[in-house]
């Protein structure tokens, strides 16, 4: 993976380096004792952490992506691990899990779709709760195992398919990289969040989903998926090789599968009383709370982009 100086990916790279140098202006003319000026600042500070980490990795080398994205499949199932309940005699069974996380990005580097796309869903899926058996603990065996098969399934297996986009042959579209469509999908999918939350902010009346998650209304989810349709055409000229249409259907699809990431969640967090799922990232939460969106579009992303042009 290589990136120019000039290139669709810095392009993009340096208008969002330029939305969020506005963004920190704004917020910091604001009244500092102000409520909103309290919630906005850590939030900001985080946005710039997640801008930088994110514009490194994707324009240093393919490894280098690879790795990064490695470390957040990592720290989101450490940080999911600690929410739920465990027991004792599956700590083998935990270190194996996580020994999973450099194995399925292994399976990326060498570009082996077939070991890539089976080795959570069937092989941890079948060992994992044979090496439960072995420990001799049979209290809570079917809850153990599936809280541990769906982190796997989300913040592993999930989140990979972000990382498979680095390795796609892009031969026949000489302006598109890998690095690109990964930019493309993170964008949508985290300004969805922020638009649907704005929107909801502004004209929300109807609420979507008030057990689940009172803050989601009609209003918010029809304006993210708007405008996150209108950013996906916007985009997709300088990162995918979509047509017009099909960057239509693309943005449309990562704003609807966003919103069920973060609402199933949501609904994690209330099942086990919880507001935020760690403080790794002030004013956002804990990396949970940042990836929750991408456990549903990065898969779902892929496999519409494969499947119609790779």
């Amino acid at each position: 993976m290589s990136v120019t100086l000039f290139s669709p990916l810095t392009a993009v790279l340096g208008g969002v380096w330029a939305l969020l140098l506005l963004a920190t202006a704004v917020v910091w003319r604001l009244e500092p004792a102000s409520a909103v000026n309290g919630e906005l600042r850590p939030r900001v500070r985080s946005w710039w952490l997640i801008v930088v980490l994110c514009s490194l990795a994707l324009t240093l080398s393919r490894t280098a992506a690879l790795l990064f994205f490695t470390l957040v499949s990592f720290l989101a199932l450490k940080e999911y691990l600690t929410l739920i309940p465990t027991r004792r005699a599956d700590r083998r069974v935990l270190l194996w899990a996580y020994l999973s996380i450099p194995v399925q990005y292994f399976w990326i580097h060498i570009e082996w779709y077939g070991m890539f796309i089976i080795f959570i869903p069937v092989y941890l899926f079948l060992l994992l709760p044979v090496a439960m058996v072995l420990s001799g603990e049979t209290q809570g065996h079917l809850r153990t195992a599936g809280s541990l098969h769906w982190g796997l399934m989300s913040m592993v297996f999930g989140l990979s398919h972000l990382a498979y986009l680095l390795v796609l042959p892009q031969a026949q579209y000489p302006h598109v990289s890998g690095a690109g469509l990964v930019l493309f999908l993170l964008l949508l999918t985290e300004l969805n969040d922020v638009a649907q939350y704005c929107w909801g902010k502004g004209l929300g009346k109807h609420k979507i989903s008030p057990t689940v998650s009172p803050n989601k209304t009609v209003e918010g989810f029809v304006g993210g998926v708007v405008t996150t349709v209108l950013l996906s055409v916007l985009l997709a000229p300088w990162l995918t090789p979509f047509s017009t249409v099909d960057a239509l259907l693309a943005g449309a699809l990562i704003a609807v599968a966003g919103f069920f990431g973060d609402l199933s969640l949501s609904a994690l967090k209330r099942d086990l009383g919880i507001k935020d799922s760690g403080n790794l990232l002030p004013g956002h939460g804990g990396i949970l709370d940042r990836v929750d969106s991408l456990t549903y579009t990065a898969p779902l992303f892929f496999h519409f982009i494969r499947y119609f042009y790779f």
